[in-house]
């Protein structure tokens, strides 16, 4: 995945040492939203400006606009809801408490002083914030200035700095190019950046992919990569370090020219890209070999009776199932509140972190290890099309961000909510009676409510769904498509991924994505077990003599965290089960759902080398701890620029190994799979066979199948067996769905803009 100069993305810094509170006469009490899931809504852009204008205004802080200005300044970076503690908001959501204090977190860059910080806020009590905060992480870490998100003003100086450093070999670019960086108008070089920005903790010096900026430029590297040293506040120390040219190392701009001028440089010189049909663009080109028809309307979504599923505020309903949701800027979407029947099968469910680690020849490619967080893979929601994204029947969300930014950014359409037809009945029996009839045939169509947004991180597009079905299951899945992060051929680099296209190496690369489930099964005291089958040889009890190999249930109770971690590279039981122990369904089975993977994860990097210390929950398929509210997030926005000694790690999660028996428990899940991208990856990665997730399943959990309240079956019997000439149908249902038809013609906007 590459980033990309033109509107560059932003990132984060950490606490500091500053034990404030500040506290000013409150304008007047706020009144209480009446859905009870508001108190895990995302911030209004009423709320998102109050907290800017609250902070800006507070002297002892010297905040200035995040646009503009200098590097060495004070800034706000970002501001998003501070979740209550879930004691407290149990206690709200159970009718016995009060409704939770409403904050939100704040990230302020502190540049403008001696020793450069980053601190993190917690402001309120919204809509009219009054004092603050500061919040810290576990143990106290603090956070270097230097592991700070990048932010739009640093890509813009990046970028002037590069233009004036690329000077000398102005020349060069335009020989074996045709395009460059000097007074250029159509025929331009643009970059995509590289992280982690360094080799250990403090450095801010980044390779720079240098590619031609024709549509889809991710897929046209111009042969040139540069590493550029930005740690210094002022710009103006910046310096080119070191160059890497098809497949050469250069110490210099100017050692890099010169071999140009005394014309001992082998030189890679690109095609002129053509006007049309380019190969990274997704215009149409070629035929199918049917000759089937695609220039006409395929299959669509339809609601013939209308919605089935209440979207109120930021509270879901579908059949049995009531959740809440949000989408937090930092790492995307969020459920609370989750339950099914009235009951709450999950307190949290979220998205943690995407990361996507590369192997290559080139410098750019052998660095890239991408964590996606740090790239605020949240506010990365653009517009979904209606019709392509989510179907045309969807309703649409749009969000609101504010992030390094000078107000709240309204990102239309970032969410949509459909009821999807899954192509498969739910459950069906055709009976038959083997005489060339059947005693009944019943089934029940298969439906499921998708709650979807997507994170384009530069070139990569990730595709995140929850989806409830009327069974009681839940599915969270991610697709993976976009961009490929490619870079310029060599033939050393083909050990390392594929070529697929003449001067392109579609680079190795593992996707692992960490999500947090925090599980309320029949309430909050839960325990955690594996459960798969084991074999024994036995005499057989009604054939004297003989014997019988069968599977018999083998359990294992994982008593402590550290029993309770599966690492990747190993099987991993194929139950994974967590179940309140106090509470037992009508068959005398503990209460239990299910957790099962649909994964191929393997690991990324050894085990404590370098940056691997900053992705420690990639260690596992699944690690259970006991939930603190101190241990909210497995990563953090800072990690990607300080994966060495980052201000969060998970393994300190599991090494003190409290017990995890009927406990308020967090499952933390790590899903993904190995990608060679191959030549079918041009001009994009495609979803199918490129999704994974997890499933959390009732086991034991109800007495029956909860789909037996759906009205939604068909059951046919004979009158007159077994002839079966008369039959009876039985629906409840309306015969006939009627038209099927959206009337309206597919529209797009794609802005996000100040509100």
């Amino acid at each position: 995945m590459g980033r990309q100069s033109q509107g560059r993305m932003w990132l984060l810094g950490l606490p500091w040492a500053l034990a404030l509170l500040v506290t000013m006469a409150s304008s007047g009490p706020s009144a209480d939203p009446p859905d009870p899931a508001s108190i895990f809504a995302d911030l209004s852009p009423e709320e998102l400006r109050a907290v800017r204008t609250f902070l800006m205004g507070r002297p002892e802080l010297g905040l200035s606009p995040s646009q503009g200005g200098p590097l060495a300044k004070n800034s706000l970076f970002l501001v998003e809801l501070l979740p209550p503690k879930k004691r407290s908001a149990l206690r709200f959501l159970e009718h016995v408490g009060a409704r939770p204090r409403r904050e939100a977190r704040a990230i302020i860059f502190f540049g403008a002083q001696a020793e450069p910080n980053i601190t993190e806020l917690a402001v309120g009590p919204l809509p009219r914030p009054s004092s603050y905060r500061v919040l810290g992480f576990k143990g106290g870490r603090a956070v270097p200035f230097s592991a700070r998100p990048m932010t739009r003003l640093e890509y813009e100086l990046l970028y002037e700095a590069l233009v004036a450093a690329m000077a000398p070999l102005e020349p060069l670019l335009r020989e074996v190019t045709g395009f460059g960086f000097q007074n250029c108008s159509e025929r331009c070089l643009t970059f995509s950046d590289i992280a982690p920005r360094g080799l250990g903790p403090g450095e801010r010096r980044t390779w720079l992919v240098i590619q031609r900026f024709v549509e889809g430029y991710f897929l046209h590297p111009a042969g040139l990569e540069v590493l550029l040293d930005h740690q210094d506040p002022d710009p103006r120390r910046w310096a080119v370090r070191q160059l890497w040219y098809n497949g050469r190392y250069f110490a210099s701009v100017r050692e890099l020219a010169e071999s140009h001028a005394r014309g001992t440089l082998p030189l890679a010189r690109l095609p002129e890209p053509p006007a049309r049909h380019l190969f990274s663009s997704y215009e149409p080109r070629g035929r199918f070999a049917s000759g089937t028809p695609t220039e006409v309307h395929g299959a669509k979504v339809c609601e013939p009776q209308g919605r089935r599923y209440r979207l109120r505020g930021n509270r879901l309903e579908y059949g049995g199932w009531s959740l809440a949701f949000r989408l937090r800027s930092s790492a995307g979407l969020q459920l609370f509140d989750v339950r099914f029947g009235g009951e709450r099968v999950a307190y949290e469910l979220s998205v943690q972190e995407a990361i996507a680690f590369y192997g290559g020849h080139s410098p750019a490619a052998m660095q890239t290890k991408y964590m996606d967080a740090g790239w605020a893979m949240g506010a990365s929601s653009y517009e979904l099309a209606r019709g392509v994204d989510c179907p045309e029947t969807a309703t649409f969300l749009d969000a609101h961000h504010l992030l390094d930014a000078d107000g709240p950014v309204r990102f239309r359409h970032a969410l949509c909510v459909f009821e999807l037809p899954t192509g498969v009945p739910l459950r069906r029996h055709f009976d038959s009676d083997f005489q060339g009839g059947f005693h009944f045939y019943a089934g029940l169509e298969g439906r499921a409510l998708v709650l979807r947004t997507t994170s384009t991180v530069y070139n990569y597009d990730y595709i995140w769904d929850f989806l409830l079905y009327p069974n009681g299951v839940l599915e969270a899945k991610v697709h993976a498509t976009g961009y490929i992060h490619a870079t310029f051929y060599t033939p050393e680099g083909r050990r390392y991924g594929s070529r697929v296209h003449s001067h392109l190496l579609g680079n190795i690369h593992t996707h692992l994505v960490h999500y947090k489930v925090d599980l309320d099964v029949a309430g909050s005291g839960n325990s955690f077990e594996t459960m798969d089958i084991r074999f024994e040889n036995i005499s057989n009890p009604w054939s004297a003599g003989a014997r019988v190999v069968q599977p018999w249930l083998h359990r294992e109770p994982r008593r402590r965290e550290r029993e309770a971690v599966l690492p990747l590279g190993r099987p991993a039981p194929r139950y994974l089960l967590f179940s309140n122990p106090r509470r037992r369904n009508r068959w005398g089975h503990r209460r239990t759902f299910r957790l099962q993977l649909s994964s191929h994860a393997g690991p990324v990097l050894p085990r404590g080398w370098r940056e691997e210390r900053g992705v420690t929950w990639a260690r596992y398929h699944l690690a259970v701890t006991r939930r603190h509210e101190n241990e909210p997030s497995s990563s953090s926005i800072y990690t990607q620029n300080d994966p060495w000694d980052p201000p969060v790690t998970f393994e300190n999660f599991i090494r003190d190994n409290e017990t995890i028996e009927d406990q308020d428990l967090v499952a933390w899940v790590t899903v993904g799979f190995l990608h060679v991208p191959h030549a079918e990856d041009i001009p994009n990665t495609a979803t199918p066979g490129n999704a994974v997730g997890f499933f959390l399943r009732p086991f034991n959990f109800f007495n029956e199948d909860p789909s037996v309240a759906s009205r939604a079956p068909v059951i046919v019997r004979p009158l007159d067996p077994p002839s079966c000439s008369r039959l009876e149908i039985r629906r409840w249902t309306p015969p006939s769905p009627g038209a099927c038809v959206h009337p309206e013609p597919f529209t797009y906007n794609g802005t996000y803009r100040l509100v």
